[in-house]
């Protein structure tokens, strides 16, 4: 069966339309790799395809956050392309999403998107860039910062190019080192990824392990 969308829905770009307009969309969409997001009166369903450059910064990514935090001894929950709803609001599936820290809920595991008034905004958001990195950089951030998160990360697959961003006050700015991870400095990040090029994850765990321990 070939994957399509529903008739007139624009993909790949921000559309003008209501919350109704948007579930309709994301409910009877049929190509299930495409994520949806929504804000400001306006939906994005993305629909580019994810190569191996994309999926294995997902896995690394995953594993410098993870590892950090069970050496820092740091309490955490992640979710691959999760979905966060502030319903009739706003809605985003991010490549990577982390509660992080001693005063967040679990949400339970259910078919539903993770509901924002019950169990919070994530508090370290990622996005993995290929073709979307000007969005990432823009439109979502916007929806990053009205949906309450700490901190958002934008990472460029091809180059390897992490920005970091701490979210407050509903603005963001750039940083070196991040804050929901404590003292853990972005150039780390960079260089996991850059070593993803020639060595092989379980060397990558190895040096990410003897780092923070140091």
């Amino acid at each position: 069966m070939v994957s399509t969308a529903p008739p007139n829905v624009t993909t790949d770009a921000w559309v003008k339309a209501d919350w109704a307009e948007f579930l309709a969309v994301a409910t009877h969409f049929t190509d299930e790799k495409a994520r949806f997001y929504y804000d400001n009166h306006a939906m994005r369903v993305e629909t580019t395809l994810i190569g191996s450059g994309h999926s294995q910064a997902n896995t690394i990514l995953t594993l410098v956050v993870t590892l950090y935090c069970m050496a820092k001894n740091i309490r955490i929950v992640g979710f691959t392309n999760g979905s966060f709803r502030q319903a009739g609001v706003r809605e985003c599936q991010p490549d990577l999403a982390f509660y992080v820290g001693d005063d967040f809920q679990i949400p339970p595991k259910t078919s539903q998107p993770i509901e924002i008034h019950e169990f919070g905004a994530p508090h370290l958001v990622i996005e993995v860039a290929t073709t979307t990195l000007n969005d990432d950089l823009g439109r979502k951030r916007l929806l990053y910062e009205r949906l309450g998160v700490q901190e958002y990360w934008v990472v460029d697959a091809e180059s390897g190019e992490v920005i970091a961003f701490a979210v407050s006050d509903g603005g963001s700015r750039q940083i070196p080192v991040s804050q929901v991870l404590p003292a853990l400095p972005i150039a780390i990040v960079e260089q996991a990824l850059a070593q993803s090029e020639t060595a092989d994850d379980r060397m990558i765990y190895h040096w990410l392990c003897q780092t923070f321990q140091q």
